[in-house]
């Protein structure tokens, strides 16, 4: 009970997001204040049970006695004027992941209730704000100025703070309050199925109060254990978390502008001062970021979310500075200020344990930190995928023998397989050609023998002779991933008159089932 939770109930989404678009941002504010628009009454439709049916309603629309669920030609009938718009609940999603990310500078404990609700853990983070009046107000002043309509609560439970926030019950409920602010509210706002409302109600059962009052024994035996479960989270007796969106940073600092800034060398030299805040933690945990993430926060709300990564353990303000810098050269054209940016923040998401090196007499960088610093620039830059490092795997057939890591992922792979952690290195292969084909392609091949070497294929359409071939090697399939009825497979390296060189493979045996094994082409020698 010592939680609190603030729930955000935006009942006009839908028609706030067409709004938004049409009229600006600030389309909600008093008419005082900006160019209020002249609009007709706003309804969204979308089929439903094979019919055009009214799924989202403004005020205005509502004031005519329309009503959600309403058949679209009544509603026309009753409202000549009324403006409907598809449904697009993928842009209402949009929005609503927009509003959570904005969120996040209240608090990183941000989780999605449903498809048109908020909830944020704000234990410990309303004093940030002037107290849970303060917080309340700026949450609600903001959002009204984004243009959408909200209703908020603040609870010790979720499902207290959401009841609160959707069925008109207090802005702020005390833990000593909780069972007085729910007790009005129908039993609708406990979560419970609708069916499971309809059937409480025909017993009489229709408020909270009702609920309480009743014994727990008939109602849970009649219809299961799901109402007084709610009741219970409602009421703090159950424990029930939320989850929220995203991980939460092993570490943070933020700075909140007086004045928004809008050049991205502000942005840059902010980045380098809150690295140089976060040094001292990272210090004094005895570890390294190798996951940063930049957080940069727009006046009109829209968040920008920069990652960049680190190869190695990283405490240096000036070089996560100029990770950042690399990487915005690349954004620079998707980061736009627009009418500035009013807070930034930096997370470390991925940290390790840092090894201090001595650097060298001449004061250049020892033990590869030259080339970790070129690893971490090229990847902020093109991204991790740029550069890829082949490691072997626990596998003996050719296309799961190996895969392509990024290169800092590929080289931490190669330290844990040397001889000084005491890992098994890679196992013990024949020969294997530099280049393997995606999909191995069938050939066709001249033998003297049955199950000798090939004397001569055809790939592609062109005849090649052999002058030259190596093998068999066996290589039995593993049945684990291919079944106890995959045929093996006998390589060859061969080399034509030209002088280039071949890996083929023939699938299948002469004395067992296969009547005629397939010959495959699958890579070339160098």
């Amino acid at each position: 009970m010592d939680r609190r939770i603030l729930s955000l109930f935006f009942p006009k989404l839908p028609t706030d997001r067409i709004a938004r678009r049409r009229w600006g941002l600030s389309w909600r504010l008093p008419p005082g204040s900006t160019a209020h628009p002249e609009r007709p009454p706003l309804a969204c439709a979308d089929r439903v049970s094979n019919a055009l049916r009214i799924t989202a309603l403004d005020e205005a629309a509502e004031n005519f006695g329309l009503r959600i669920g309403q058949g679209l030609a009544e509603a026309r009938a009753i409202c000549a004027k009324l403006d409907v718009v598809e449904a697009d609940p993928a842009a209402d999603r949009a929005l609503l992941d927009a509003v959570a990310d904005w969120c996040d500078r209240y608090t990183p404990l941000v989780a999605m209730d449903g498809l048109d609700g908020l909830m944020l853990d704000i234990t410990g983070c309303a004093h940030l704000f002037g107290g849970e009046e303060g917080l309340i107000q700026d949450v609600d002043r903001r959002l009204t100025a984004f243009g959408l309509a909200v209703n908020i609560a603040v609870g010790p439970t979720p499902g207290l703070a959401r009841a609160c926030s959707r069925f008109g019950g207090p802005q702020r409920v005390a833990p000593s309050e909780a069972a007085a602010a729910l007790a009005p509210l129908p039993l609708a706002s406990l979560r419970l199925e609708p069916q499971t409302v309809m059937d409480l109600a025909r017993i009489g059962l229709k408020t909270v109060t009702d609920l309480l009052a009743a014994p727990r024994s008939p109602i849970t035996r009649r219809f299961g254990t799901a109402p007084m479960l709610r009741l219970d989270q409602a009421l703090g007796r159950e424990g029930e978390p939320i989850s929220p969106r995203r991980h939460l940073p092993l570490l943070s600092a933020e700075r909140r502008l007086a004045e928004p800034i809008m050049a991205e060398e502000h942005v840059l030299d902010l980045a380098g001062r809150l690295a140089a805040g976060l040094k001292t933690s990272l210090e004094a945990r005895g570890e390294g970021g190798r996951l940063f993430e930049l957080l940069v926060f727009r006046v009109d709300g829209r968040v920008f979310r920069i990652e960049v990564s680190a190869s190695a353990p990283l405490r240096d303000p000036a070089r996560i500075r100029a990770l950042f810098e690399e990487r915005l050269a690349v954004l620079r054209d998707d980061l736009d200020a627009g009418y500035g940016f009013e807070l930034v923040r930096l997370n470390v998401l991925l940290s390790e344990a840092f090894d201090i090196c001595q650097p060298a007499l001449a004061g250049e960088d020892g033990h590869g930190e030259d080339m970790t610093r070129f690893l971490d620039q090229v990847a902020a830059r093109l991204g991790q995928r740029a550069l890829r490092l082949p490691v072997s795997l626990a596998s003996h057939w050719p296309e799961r023998a190996a895969m392509h890591s990024p290169l800092a992922d590929g080289l931490q792979a190669l330290d844990r397989t040397s001889g000084t952690t005491g890992m098994p290195g890679p196992p013990v292969r024949g020969l294997r050609p530099l280049r393997l084909l995606a999909h191995a392609e069938e050939v066709e091949v001249m033998s003297t023998v049955p199950d000798g070497p090939p004397a001569s294929f055809r790939w592609r359409r062109v005849q090649r002779r052999i002058t030259r071939a190596e093998g068999p090697e066996r290589l039995a399939p593993e049945w684990w991933e291919d079944g106890e009825d995959a045929p093996p497979r006998d390589y060859f390296r061969i080399e034509d008159t030209t002088g280039q060189r071949f890996w083929l493979y023939r699938e299948g045996l002469y004395e067992r089932r296969t009547i005629r094994p397939s010959w495959f082409l699958q890579g070339f020698f160098a």
